[in-house]
């Protein structure tokens, strides 16, 4: 499979079975797919990331660090890793896998996301900043963590689904509370 061909092709349960499926069939059609998100921070900040407004769907809101699908066979620590240099220019941090999560959203020109996430953290030394590539991201900026949720409340049409549901549902999982 040629790299164009593998980076359409995404792993997807069909009738239970997982295998690779066109991402906007996989898409158009909400079917669970696999999918990795990875949150950058420094200190109490996360980066996020405004995705470019020409991504076919959720043009212009903002995200975690990066997110992205699998290719067929690519374990999740290699895509995490990979798609964090393709996206924002980012390489070299230790990746740490904080869990599992699956949620399902509308996101919009008749599409779901229906993903079976592994989540990464990574934290960026001073010095190391962002690169990003314009086909993939508009902008990015340095949060704080604790602010991001008043952020969302106040403005949710800014931000993606999946940010939403991440930091409402599953905050705790992935920025652990510092225990003393």
């Amino acid at each position: 499979m040629d790299l164009t061909m593998a980076e359409e092709m995404i792993p997807a349960w069909v009738e239970g079975v997982l295998q690779p499926v066109e991402k906007l069939e996989a898409h158009r059609k909400g079917l669970r797919h696999l999918a990795i998100s990875v949150f950058v921070t420094r200190g109490n900040k996360v980066l996020l990331q405004q995705r470019a407004l020409s991504k076919y769907h959720t043009p212009g809101l903002w995200a975690n660090t990066c997110c992205t699908h699998p290719y067929w066979g690519e374990d999740a620590p290699t895509c995490a890793a990979r798609r964090l240099g393709q996206e924002l220019g980012i390489v070299g941090l230790k990746l740490r896998h904080m869990g599992q999560l699956e949620y399902r959203a509308d996101v919009n020109n008749g599409m779901i996301e229906h993903e079976v996430v592994e989540v990464f953290t990574a934290e960026a030394p001073e010095g190391i900043e962002p690169q990003p590539d314009p086909e993939e991201v508009a902008d990015t900026e340095w949060v704080r963590i604790d602010a991001l949720r008043s952020e969302i409340h106040a403005n949710p049409e800014r931000f993606t689904p999946w940010l939403k549901i991440y930091i409402e549902q599953h905050r705790d999982m992935i920025f652990p509370p510092v225990t003393a």
